[in-house]
């Protein structure tokens, strides 16, 4: 059973590189190379386990890295000068062009968000007369659902489930293969969200640990938020998601 998704919300390899090093709170101009890695890695793993179609820039960043990683290692050679005139200049640090990278990324990451937010401030000015706006309530639940929740905290929320699952699972089992269709799954957590009439944490909608239920249930969850039947939210960040379902958001307001 294959799934084949590819998510346009991933923005490419730099913006994941400045997502790790904010979350790590890493000095950008004295990038610890090893960590950045392995955690750079780690998300390449998930978007893998998921089945996900990852870009050839995501790979090359990696190999990128590794590349650095491996140059950061090698011992310094003692510089031998016979001539005080003919001095060489010392060697760019391994990590510098990355580091310009991903610097000026920032600033248009930046620009564009700063961009953003005056369109938005600009929309709120209306040159008509006054109308009902009511209609424009489900503004506020886009607004919920985008507020301080990105993709990468959705995936390393489920690379916790997958690590949660391993540990859970036993050393003998049966495993019996059976076939999900998204459309039930996403079924099945509208009627569940319904039923309870609460928000529930993002790792209570993986009861199972099976890795194609797993991963049905992960795209069921992207698909809902896609349509608006779902709202996702966050207390604080790099906190545990919330998931509710979207007519709980309208009742609440």
């Amino acid at each position: 059973m294959e799934y084949h998704v590819k998510i346009a919300a991933f923005e490419g390899p730099l913006d994941l590189l400045l997502h790790l090093i904010n979350r790590l709170e890493i000095d950008i101009y004295d990038i610890p190379v090893s960590e950045i890695t392995e955690q750079y890695l780690i998300y390449i793993h998930t978007m893998q386990e998921l089945e996900l179609d990852v870009a050839s820039e995501y790979l090359v960043m990696a190999a990128t890295l590794l590349s650095i990683k491996s140059k950061m290692l090698l011992p310094k050679q003692e510089e031998e000068l016979f001539d005080d005139e003919f001095m060489e200049e010392p060697e760019e640090d391994p990590r510098d062009e990355l580091m310009r990278k991903l610097i000026e990324y920032r600033k248009y990451k930046e620009a564009a968000e700063s961009l953003r937010d005056r369109e938005g401030e600009r929309a709120l000015v209306y040159t008509k007369p006054p109308s009902d706006l009511s209609h424009y309530a489900t503004d506020k639940q886009s607004d919920n659902q985008t507020l301080n929740v990105s993709i990468y905290d959705m995936l390393g929320a489920f690379q916790k489930v997958l690590n949660r699952k391993k540990l859970q699972k036993p050393i003998q089992t049966r495993i019996s293969r059976q076939e999900i269709p998204i459309e039930k799954r996403m079924e099945e957590i509208v009627n569940n969200l319904k039923t309870t009439r609460t928000k529930k944490n993002f790792y209570e909608l993986f009861p199972s640990s099976q890795k194609e239920y797993l991963v049905v249930t992960f795209l069921a969850i992207l698909e809902l938020l896609k349509i608006n039947a779902i709202v996702i939210e966050q207390e604080n960040n790099f906190g545990d998601l919330f998931i509710k379902g979207s007519e709980q958001e309208h009742e609440n307001n």
